[in-house]
């Protein structure tokens, strides 16, 4: 059974870092593709960034691009999402996915194993 653990959520001013963590087990993941989703109030969960988890390929929203960076770490099977220049509108609840496959895709629905979410809040 896949288990994600996100960490890492809080509170930050505007402009400021965060740095999410999303530790895997359960499986092998050399063959899935991993993926950074938030859900603020009262609107849709959205792609952020995504990972190729064999070729370490990485994929952003073009919101987020320039200003996050995916990454992940093998040997500890955990996927990263460092989060500079934070903006108000960055807040929501942070959620880790993964699929079964190398190709990774903006699509929730295509990812059926989910963390629990991190609470990220950005003030003004």
């Amino acid at each position: 059974q896949v288990q994600l653990v996100e960490s890492g959520g809080g509170l930050v001013q505007a402009g400021g870092s965060l740095r999410l963590s999303c530790a895997a087990s359960g499986r092998t993941f050399r063959s899935y593709g991993m993926g950074w989703f938030r859900q603020a109030p009262g609107k849709e969960r959205e792609f952020v960034a995504g990972i190729n988890w064999r070729a370490g390929s990485t994929y952003y929203a073009a919101s987020v691009k320039g200003r996050f960076t995916i990454s992940r770490d093998v040997a500890k099977s955990t996927v990263f999402l460092q989060m500079n220049s934070l903006k108000p509108e960055d807040t929501a609840v942070y959620y880790c996915a993964a699929r079964s496959s190398v190709v990774v895709t903006s699509t929730a629905n295509d990812y059926p194993y989910w963390g629990q979410g991190t609470q990220v809040t950005v003030s003004s």
